[in-house]
């Protein structure tokens, strides 16, 4: 499965954001890293950088010792280092610790990254020069991707390494993408872009290193998408309701007042919306046609499944709303002038929501997984034909698709096992604890990509579902996105075609988000005119 998710709508220059005024909102944040917004420094910014500056370069002329200023690195924090030495200190520093290996990381993920580590320097709270943050600033704003590898962070004393490759690159060595997507060497795009290497001065080198950027970048990128696809989740179960002739009487307002979990109120709600109207529902509402008591959980139970993902995700906003407004540096310059060392680099806040929100991936798609399940089966499905294929016997229908769907569930069980407990002690056990943050993000954007392809297949299912059903009409919710999903090119009812364009395509409408605009637009317009009668 890829990792990557579709490209935003490009901005234009008017779409700037201003760095340094306030913390960062997570929208500005996916601007800049998924649609290309530009970056300003705010000018109070650039005066509280200037006065930290002035305070490093007083310590670093003192005889005394200080971390990071006039000191070596980790287990190395004792040795003192003359002033002669010092630039080679910094850049050395960022040579070494550029270490990753293996993939590319995806562009978005790193201009995420960029920015994160842009908006801490903006604070005043790390001592670099104005020019520092410029550079980054131009970069940004240039399209200079710096090529990070995928693996080389712990997750703690920052994300050491993948913030190493871009430091590297505002040095004007390794290797980066171009605003085209063209590689060539980092020296030669900062020329062409008209930006100065940067020559590191005492505590920039660690400055530029010691964040939690990439991580956090991840899970903003990740709780964006979520938003999305929990939305897409409840379309899809409703699909799925309908179309197997299941009930919405245990979604009821007051049954869910019961027990009151916000989430599930709110996914209870958005299935009542989406089910409203349907004339299919109406045909099996009278006793005497439907005699079954109950559905099976996984249509019964989906706002509760789906709500619980819900007061998650909105848990993980929280943690990562806090951490937009940190400023994760080690050591850190005080707002009453110390330069103290700390912990805030431990990106266990980051990496306990980013390893629950694995969980949620892999529980709403396995939800999703067992409805299209039994669509397919003519034993659980009240009346459609096997696999909802045209000729039994001849035509397999959608066997396959579910096979699809179920080895995807399969591997995002084995993504929710949480990285962050796997900690490893690394720098001579000088880092005898880390957090394993940026293994949680990598592995979550993975299990984001599994439950969009789940989720669009259970649409695919779900959609044929509703057509086999006529002349029965559905609601004017779940008709839009069957529309939706004829108008990109997946057909209806018929003879075995090649499945896997249907699911690619579908992918995309959920991924976009035309998947839930559609239901919500139709939702809109059906209330309205309700009220109108």
């Amino acid at each position: 499965m890829s990792s990557s998710t579709p490209p935003a709508a490009a901005t234009t220059d008017a779409d700037t954001i201003t760095v340094g005024a306030r913390p960062l909102t997570p929208a500005e944040v996916v601007a800049v890293a998924r649609s290309g917004a530009r970056v300003e420094i705010a000018p109070d910014a650039r005066a509280r950088v200037a006065a930290a500056r002035d305070l490093i370069e007083r310590l670093a002329d003192d005889p005394e010792p200080h971390y990071g200023i006039s000191t070596g690195f980790g287990a190395l924090a004792t040795t003192f280092i003359a002033p002669e030495r010092r630039r080679q200190l910094q850049a050395s520093l960022i040579r070494s610790h550029a270490a990753g290996t293996g993939a590319e990381l995806e562009r978005e993920v790193i201009r995420a990254l960029m920015l994160l580590r842009l908006q801490t320097l903006a604070t005043g709270h790390t001592g670099v020069r104005p020019v520092v943050v410029g550079t980054y600033a131009a970069m940004l704003d240039a399209g200079i991707t710096p090529i990070v590898r995928e693996y080389g962070s712990l997750g703690c004393s920052g994300d050491l390494a993948p913030l190493s490759h871009v430091a590297l690159a505002a040095l004007g060595e390794g290797r980066v993408r171009t605003a085209d997507g063209e590689e060539t060497d980092a020296a030669s795009a900062l020329s062409a872009a008209g930006i100065a290497p940067l020559v590191l001065e005492e505590k920039e080198g660690l400055a530029l290193i010691n964040g939690t950027d990439g991580m956090l970048g991840m899970l903003l990128l990740a709780i964006h998408d979520l938003e999305n696809l929990l939305d897409v989740a409840d379309v899809a179960a409703a699909l799925s309701v309908e179309s197997q002739l299941g009930t919405d009487a245990v979604f009821a307002a007051d049954l869910m007042a019961l027990r009151p979990q916000v989430g599930q109120a709110d996914s209870a709600a958005r299935l009542r919306a989406l089910l409203a109207g349907s004339a299919i529902m109406a045909s099996h509402r009278d006793p005497a046609v439907c005699t079954r008591v109950q559905d099976a959980y996984s249509l019964r139970c989906s706002p509760q499944v789906h709500g619980a993902a819900r007061d998650t995700l909105t848990h993980a906003a929280l943690i990562a709303g806090r951490e937009l407004a940190a400023a994760v540096d080690n050591p850190v310059v005080t707002s009453d002038g110390r330069v103290e060392s700390n912990g805030n680099f431990h990106g266990a806040p980051v990496a306990y929501v980013l390893d629950f929100l694995a969980i949620v991936a892999a529980d709403v798609a396995s939800i999703s997984e067992r409805r299209i399940d039994r669509a397919l089966d003519r034993t659980r499905s009240n009346g459609l034909p096997p696999f909802l294929a045209d000729e039994v016997g001849v035509d397999s229908g959608l066997m396959i698709a579910q096979y699809a769907a179920a080895g995807i569930v399969s591997e995002l069980k084995r993504l929710a096992v949480p990285a962050s407990v796997d900690s490893i002690p690394s720098s001579a056990m000088q880092e005898d604890h880390v957090s394993m943050g940026w293994a949680a993000a990598r592995k979550l954007r993975r299990a984001v990509d599994g439950l969009a392809r789940v989720l669009a297949i259970e649409i695919v299912t779900g959609c044929r579902a509703l057509d086999l059903r006529a002349p029965l009409e559905p609601a004017p919710a779940t008709g839009a996105v069957r529309d939706l999903v004829r108008g990109a090119g997946v057909a209806g009812p018929g003879p075995d075609a090649f499945v896997s364009p249907d699911i690619e395509a579908v992918t995309q409408l959920v991924l976009s988000g035309a998947v839930a605009r559609a239901a919500g637009d139709a939702v809109a317009a059906f209330t309205t005119s309700d009220f109108s009668a």
